[in-house]
């Protein structure tokens, strides 16, 4: 089987627009926003009540996608932001940017930390884990050369 392409990665927030705002701000363009539920809904997620918002983000390029979701009911169960990065689950979502310094200190005022550091690997990339909003983690990645 081979698959035609990934349309988008979606991650559950409890504050939308910070989410938003700490995505934006790394570069994605908001494609669309809304609500959503009803009894379809229900169906798809396997919960009854379903009631969100949500923001589609996507890169530039528009070849990648971030959906933030922000259920409105049923609760949800709280999540640990401070899981490390080796805990099982989706961990992290890995952007390619032209200076990671520069986005380190764009990021920081939306809550954004290192998980580690900034580490020149081989002679191909800088890259770092950054933990921002709901305790996310985005790995930044710069070409080297």
């Amino acid at each position: 089987m081979v698959l035609p392409r990934l349309e988008h990665v979606g991650i559950v927030v409890g504050d939308l627009e910070a989410a938003k705002a700490y995505f934006a701000e790394l570069g994605l363009e908001v494609e669309g926003e809304g609500e959503v539920g009803g009894r379809a809904v229900d169906r798809i997620v396997g919960l009854p009540g379903v009631r969100s918002d949500l923001v589609m983000m996507r890169t530039p390029d528009g070849h990648g996608k971030l959906e933030l979701i922000r259920y409105r009911t049923p609760s949800s169960p709280a999540g640990d932001p401070e899981a490390p990065a080796n805990a099982p689950g989706l961990r992290h979502v890995l952007f390619e940017v032209a200076d990671i310094e520069g986005v380190l200190e764009r990021l920081r005022p939306h809550g954004a930390e290192l998980v580690g550091e900034v580490v020149r690997y081989e002679d191909s990339f800088k890259l770092c884990y950054v933990r921002g909003p709901e305790g996310i983690i985005v790995e930044l990645a710069e070409r080297i050369g």
